[in-house]
Formats: C-alpha cells, sequence, structure tokens
C-alpha cells in the first residue's frame, strides 16, 4: 500500500526552543539562568569538606559520605560544566576511603550505636 502524495508537510514543521533560551535570546544576557540546579556544586563542596574530615579526623563515615556526595555531583553535572573539579573532588574522597582504612583496617562503626 504505497501513497503516491507524500502526506507530511514540511512547511508545519516547528523546531522545539526551550523558553529560557528565548529570553536569553531577547535579553542578550550571557549569565547563568537564576533557576540552574545548584546541585552538584553543593555537593562537590560537601564532598570535599567530607573528605578533609576523613583525612584529618580519620572518620570513616566521613569519608563514605563524601564518596556518596562525588557521586552525586558526578551525575547530576551538565556536559559543559568543569570536569577537572568534578573528577578531583570524586578522587579526593576515594583517597579519604582509603586512607582511613589503611590507617585502621578495623570495620566501621556508625557514631549512634554505642
Amino acid at each position: 500500500m504505497q501513497c503516491a502524495n507524500d502526506p507530511r508537510r514540511p512547511e508545519r514543521i516547528v523546531r522545539y526552543v526551550s523558553p529560557q533560551a528565548v529570553l536569553n535570546a531577547q535579553n542578550d544576557e550571557k549569565k547563568d539562568a537564576p533557576n540552574d540546579d545548584l546541585t552538584p556544586d553543593y555537593m562537590n563542596v560537601l564532598g570535599m569538606i567530607f573528605s578533609m574530615c576523613a583525612l584529618m579526623m580519620r572518620i570513616k563515615w566521613c569519608g563514605w559520605v563524601a564518596v556518596y556526595c562525588s557521586c552525586i555531583s558526578f551525575a547530576n553535572t551538565k556536559y559543559n560544566d568543569d570536569t577537572k573539579q568534578i573528577m578531583s573532588s570524586f578522587m579526593l574522597s576515594i583517597s579519604a576511603v582509603v586512607m582511613s582504612y589503611l590507617q585502621n583496617p578495623m570495620p566501621m562503626t556508625l557514631p549512634f550505636t554505642g
């Protein structure tokens, strides 16, 4: 069942443009939009803080929280974000876990479990 005429109408095709891109183009602003998701940045900072706590105070759960925060930061980044910052935070958190277990290989005890 072949049709001789193509039912599609190329003049009716409308390409999608996000409303935020339209507003930025109208205002000619190159700044970050105020509704940008800052979760990766916050998780990156938290990961670095917990990594330093794990390295300096030898607290194992801080190292694991740092790994968790780094994974969230890595998963939520956009393609054009700075990968050096994210990977350095990830490596710092991994090294915090490794160093805390090298210094004391005993299993981790949680603070609230007596």
